[in-house]
């Protein structure tokens, strides 16, 4: 009896649809139960503000890598606080989502002021249409390393996208998303707006 009801479980969970479905949702899940928990600002009972899209391969794109060799002087990213930050355009990635074609730029951090360990940091900030309504107003990132670049393909992950610091507080010097890095679509995937009013 036990025999043949592990055995049907086992088939059902190993159909391609299901299995890969399940999968996706679960690991998406795990990662915002662990990016709550391990949250550097939002503590305690507080957990309980920080709110998600509902997980959405769709989101999870594999986009075209052109690399960028010719941006030596960097672009001064304006931030939350009263300093700036440079960062360097690493290259481009395209891709489609709803069947439109569109870009964002990754940037590498000032190699000068970077940690060590950061130096194959790939930052990806980035607005869209939901920016301001159900997604934090100032934008949200997606975080990348060199490494996740093969040959002419990266993917990103929207799933992933995270709210930078001030979106919780005050004290922080956020780096606000260039134009460049607007998308023109609802993305609908990630972290959402902080459900607790910030302490601005």
């Amino acid at each position: 009896m036990n025999r043949i009801f592990f055995s049907s479980l086992f088939i059902l969970f190993s159909l391609p649809g299901y299995a890969q479905i399940n999968t996706f949702k679960d690991s998406i899940e795990t990662y915002q139960v662990e990016y709550v928990m391990n949250h550097e600002v939002v503590k305690g009972d507080d957990h309980q503000y920080i709110r998600f899209f509902p997980a959405n391969e769709h989101y999870r794109v594999v986009a075209e890598f052109s690399p960028i060799t010719t941006d030596t002087n960097g672009i001064i990213m304006k931030t939350s606080g009263t300093k700036v930050k440079k960062f360097y355009r690493y290259g481009i990635a395209r891709f489609s989502l709803k069947n439109k074609p569109y870009q964002l730029t990754l940037f590498k951090p000032d190699p000068l002021v970077t940690q060590p360990e950061n130096l194959n940091y790939l930052f990806v900030p980035f607005t869209d249409e939901t920016s301001g309504k159900d997604s934090y107003l100032m934008g949200r990132y997606i975080d990348l390393q060199i490494s996740d670049i093969h040959g002419n393909q990266v993917t990103l992950d929207f799933n992933k996208a995270y709210n930078p610091y001030c979106a919780y507080t005050t004290g922080y010097n956020c780096p606000i998303p260039p134009v460049e890095n607007h998308l023109h679509t609802e993305v609908k995937a990630g972290e959402k707006a902080y459900g607790k009013k910030a302490n601005h």
